[in-house]
């Protein structure tokens, strides 16, 4: 079984690798990572409380609620940017400006989210 300190390490590797993608000039692969980070916050959320997240659909969900349990609807607003770096590791036409800027929002919900976790 995979812990919320497992996932929780694995999204802040996932955003030190993003950097690397970005400096390689992969935007796609930059985009892949920060969607990576995002979903393993979340899913270290959800595994610390208890909350089914074994589905894509499931990490909205966990998202939605989160937000309201610690009225943040910032946490939503973030997750969303993540969702568009998914959708751009399959699509491509996010440019690096864009790309970039998606990643700070998902740097913003793993520092958002991680605060919310039990200390280690």
């Amino acid at each position: 079984m995979v812990t919320q300190l497992t996932y929780r390490q694995q999204s802040r590797t996932f955003l030190e690798q993003t950097n690397r993608e970005l400096q390689a000039g992969d935007l796609r692969q930059a985009s892949e990572k920060g969607w990576g980070a995002a979903a393993q916050i979340v899913k270290a959320a959800a595994e610390a409380r208890g909350w089914e997240h074994d589905h894509h659909r499931l990490l909205f969900e966990v998202v939605s609620r989160l937000s309201r349990d610690v009225s943040d609807d910032e946490i939503s607003s973030l997750f969303w940017a993540a969702n568009a770096l998914h959708t751009n590791f399959y699509e491509g036409g996010m440019d690096e400006v864009t790309v970039r800027a998606a990643l700070q929002h998902v740097e913003r919900l793993v520092e958002k989210v991680e605060a919310l976790l039990p200390q280690t």
